[in-house]
């Protein structure tokens, strides 16, 4: 992904231009952003949930939420995606699908470099206020990544999970169930602050591929 280096609430540092999607996600509470210079994909909203489709493309969907840090499930299904990639390299790092959390406060590790460049991002993400950590589900990938690593892109404010990998199965759905609050302890040290809100993303702008998925039945509860 060739993009500049600033924050979103999505899943890398970049800074968003929000664009206009389907009619059908500000309904259902989504706002559509977009990354600079990169080709947008497709999102629409469904009975429960969303379908996104593209080539070539990245772009993401969020909304807001709110409470603590709880379990997060949902389910997702990937008809079409690009070939594996190895996601902790810049670069390269294409993925069919994600599911981004943002958290309303910066990890206790976060230093003066890292808070001035998501300073320096909120100052151009415009009225989109940013989460300060987010923590990534990914369908993508090569499998061999490690349990959980820090994205390339977020400076230290963004901790990555290959859930499926890239060879998974297309066409079938797949149950997903995650404790937010141990994934941040695990990725940040402490307690979890507050949520902010959720997103879901793609990208494949590097290999070109196609590729076409839904996420459904987004739900937080009590652990």
């Amino acid at each position: 992904m060739h993009r500049r280096a600033m924050l979103t609430g999505m899943t890398m540092l970049a800074a968003p231009a929000l664009a206009q999607g389907d009619a059908s996600l500000g309904a259902a509470g989504w706002t559509h952003g977009e990354y600079d210079g990169i080709r947008p994909a497709r999102f629409r909203a469904t009975a429960d949930g969303v379908a996104l489709e593209g080539e070539g493309a990245g772009s993401f969907i969020w909304r807001r939420v709110e409470g603590a840090a709880a379990c997060l499930s949902w389910r997702w299904r990937v008809e079409l995606g690009p070939p594996p990639t190895d996601l902790t390299r810049r670069g390269g790092d294409d993925r069919a699908v994600s599911l981004a959390v943002g958290f309303s406060a910066f990890p206790s590790r976060a230093g003066f470099v890292t808070r001035s460049q998501h300073a320096l991002a909120q100052s151009q993400a415009g009225g989109h206020r940013l989460p300060r950590a987010v923590l990534i589900y990914a369908w993508g990938g090569t499998g061999q990544e490690p349990p959980h690593f820090y994205s390339p892109w977020m400076g230290g404010l963004g901790r990555v999970r290959v859930l499926r990998p890239a060879t998974t199965p297309n066409g079938r759905w797949f149950e997903e169930r995650v404790d937010l609050a141990a994934h941040w302890r695990e990725s940040f040290g402490g307690e979890a602050p507050p949520l902010q809100e959720i997103a879901i993303g793609t990208d494949t702008d590097d290999t070109r591929a196609r590729f076409s998925a839904q996420v459904e039945r987004i739900r937080f509860a009590a652990c």
